[in-house]
C-alpha cells in the first residue's frame, strides 16, 4: 500500500511537471501534498526523494523541495560535451559492430517507437536518452555509460518539458538511421548522423511556452 501510494504521488507530480502545470522553482510543501493525496508526510518525503533522484526536483537543506530549474545555458553545455563524446562513440561502435549489438539497439529503438506512439511522455524521454547509454553499455565501456547517464540526466527535465511529440518522433527515426549506419559499419556516416541528431534534439527544444501555475492543488487537479 505504501509503495503504491508513493508511486502514485511520483506519477502525479511527474505528470504535472511534464505537462507544464508546475513551474520550475515551485516549492513543494510536504504538508500540502500530504493533505492533497490523503497520506502521511513520510510517504510524501519518500516520493520527493525519488523525484530528486530523477532530477525533477531539488531538495534543499532547511528549505524543502522545489521543482528543478535547470538553465538553458546548462543544457547547451551538456549537448556540446555530448557531441564531443558521442561522435567518437559512434565511430568506435561502427568499427566493432556485431549482429548481437545491432539487434539489441534495434529492440531498444522499437521500444522508443511504441512509447512515442502511445504518447507516454516520461517513458519516451527515458528511452530516447537511454539509447545513447545503451550504445556505451553494449561496447562494454561502463565509464562512458556512467558519464553519458549523468550528462543526459542533467538535461532530462528540459527535454521532458520542452520536447514536442513531433520532435520525439523525429529523434526515434534518427536513432533508427544511426543503427542502420552502425550495422553497415559506415563510421563516417554514423558520426555525421549522431552529430546531426544531437543538434536537432537541442534545436527542437522550445522555450516559448505558457507560464505554468505555482499552485500545487490547481496543478494536480
Amino acid at each position: 500500500m505504501e509503495t503504491s501510494s508513493t508511486h502514485h504521488i511520483v506519477e502525479s507530480l511527474t505528470r504535472a511537471i511534464v505537462e507544464h502545470r508546475l513551474h520550475p522553482g515551485t516549492k513543494l510543501a510536504e504538508q500540502k501534498l500530504a493533505d492533497h493525496f490523503g497520506v502521511s508526510r513520510t510517504l510524501v518525503r519518500q516520493a520527493l526523494f525519488q523525484l530528486s533522484q530523477n532530477r525533477l526536483i531539488k531538495l534543499e537543506p532547511a528549505r524543502g523541495a522545489f521543482v528543478a530549474a535547470p538553465s538553458v545555458e546548462e543544457a547547451k553545455q551538456v549537448f556540446a560535451v555530448r557531441r564531443m563524446l558521442e561522435a567518437e562513440m559512434a565511430r568506435a561502435f561502427a568499427r566493432s559492430s556485431t549482429p548481437a549489438r545491432i539487434r539489441a539497439l534495434r529492440e531498444h529503438v522499437a521500444q522508443e517507437k511504441l512509447a512515442v506512439q502511445q504518447e507516454d511522455v516520461p517513458s519516451r524521454t527515458e528511452l530516447l536518452g537511454d539509447f545513447h547509454v545503451r550504445m556505451a553499455e553494449l561496447m562494454g565501456n561502463q565509464v562512458l555509460a556512467e558519464l553519458l547517464r549523468e550528462l543526459i540526466s542533467r538535461c532530462a527535465l528540459i527535454t521532458l518539458m520542452y520536447q514536442s511529440t513531433h520532435a520525439a518522433e523525429h529523434s526515434n527515426d534518427e536513432h533508427a538511421d544511426i543503427v542502420k549506419a552502425l550495422a553497415a559499419k559506415d563510421e563516417e556516416l554514423a558520426v555525421r548522423l549522431m552529430n546531426e541528431h544531437l543538434l536537432h534534439v537541442e534545436e527542437n527544444l522550445t522555450f516559448d511556452r505558457k507560464l505554468p501555475t505555482n499552485d500545487i492543488s490547481l496543478a494536480l487537479t
